[in-house]
């Protein structure tokens, strides 16, 4: 569904990303894991179009995503839920949902995709007329992946949807990546909790300085020495 070649990134003459290569194939639920700085963010940042690459490429359901401007990747049914939630506060949290359905398969799609969402998030349910801002990070989180959902993705990209999460809290919403990765959507997942990212996960790539020095399954990642030592505390 989604390869990346050789990409190379950065902010001004700063580069970031050095010659990423990786694959996320139709209903895969991928891990990218690493330190602070590697370079997660920028790459979700480069696959969405906020930030444009040096070199490489990036091709999303055999089409070439770098010739798709930015803003009509969503429609293809690329789904980017951003590092720090950035719900719009001041609307509520149904308007939130809205607001995410705006590609022509989520509205489409919207009363199935909406009573999926209160399925696994109940709690945006019982707050849909609150302002969003009123809610609590953990909800905050909840409602920045429903949004993403709303969309009609077939692809969903999360960057650290664990950060500055309470640890149940957290765990609670790797448990529901899970159910929505189960009911079919592909997800590539950006986090540092790296045990529980390869423990959900079915593929993996660690990221470190820019560029990518391991790749492996679940199992192959969870068992490397590297990785148990670094990352793992083992």
């Amino acid at each position: 569904m989604l390869e990346i070649a050789d990409l190379s990134a950065g902010y001004g003459g700063i580069p970031v990303l050095n010659g990423i290569t990786l694959q996320v194939a139709a209903g895969e639920l991928t891990a990218i894991v690493g330190p602070n700085g590697a370079g997660k963010t920028t790459l979700f940042k480069t696959i969405s179009g906020i930030v444009a690459p040096r070199s490489g490429s990036i091709r999303f359901a055999g089409r070439d995503l770098l010739a798709v401007a930015p803003g009509a990747r969503p429609h293809l049914g690329i789904a980017h839920v951003p590092e720090g939630r950035q719900v719009f506060a001041s609307l509520t949290v149904l308007e939130n949902l809205e607001m995410g359905a705006y590609t022509p398969a989520g509205r489409h799609a919207f009363r199935d995709n909406l009573e999926k969402i209160y399925a696994w998030f109940p709690v945006l349910k019982e707050r849909a007329a609150t302002a969003a801002g009123a809610l609590s990070g953990g909800q905050q989180q909840m409602l920045a992946i429903a949004r993403g959902l709303a969309s009609s993705p077939k692809l969903l990209m999360l960057d650290e949807p664990s950060m500055g999460l309470a640890p149940a809290v957290a765990d609670e919403i790797f448990e529901r990546v899970v159910d929505i990765h189960a009911a079919g959507v592909t997800v590539l997942l950006v986090e540092q909790r790296v045990a529980e990212a390869l423990h959900y996960a079915s593929r993996g790539y660690v990221l470190e300085a820019g560029r990518i020095v391991l790749e492996g399954s679940h199992d192959e990642l969870r068992s490397n020495d590297r990785i148990r030592q670094a990352y793992l505390g083992m």
